[in-house]
């Protein structure tokens, strides 16, 4: 019996808090077009405290990937810190965080 592949580990979910210079420099359509482009599924927001929030899912090799695409940012954005919380099924929070996405999304401030 042959071992899986890494790209047939089931999907990984993650909830990263970006703080730095991150509003008002395109770090939200960054993020969503970086995602997609490597086929995650999720949402990425601005938040009233001047940090932007994102929930990810999709291969972990991936995530890694738009995790260390998130510590530089576009043009413009300075990151100051990239929290990375990677988060169970289980998780209280998990069916809010999820919502029903099948893309990755923009969604409003919270």
């Amino acid at each position: 019996m042959t071992e899986p592949e890494k790209n047939d580990k089931p999907d990984r979910m993650i909830r990263l808090e970006i703080s730095g210079k991150v509003q008002g420099v395109f770090y939200r359509v960054s993020t969503r077009d970086e995602a997609k482009r490597l086929g995650l599924t999720g949402w990425v927001r601005n938040r009233r405290d001047g940090q932007v929030e994102a929930f990810v899912r999709g291969n972990e090799q991936r995530l890694d990937q738009l995790i260390a695409w998130c510590r530089l940012g576009p043009s413009g954005a300075m990151v100051e810190e990239v929290m990375v919380h990677w988060l169970d099924e289980d998780a209280p929070d998990f069916e809010s965080l999820q919502g029903d996405r099948e893309d990755f999304e923009i969604i409003a401030t919270f």
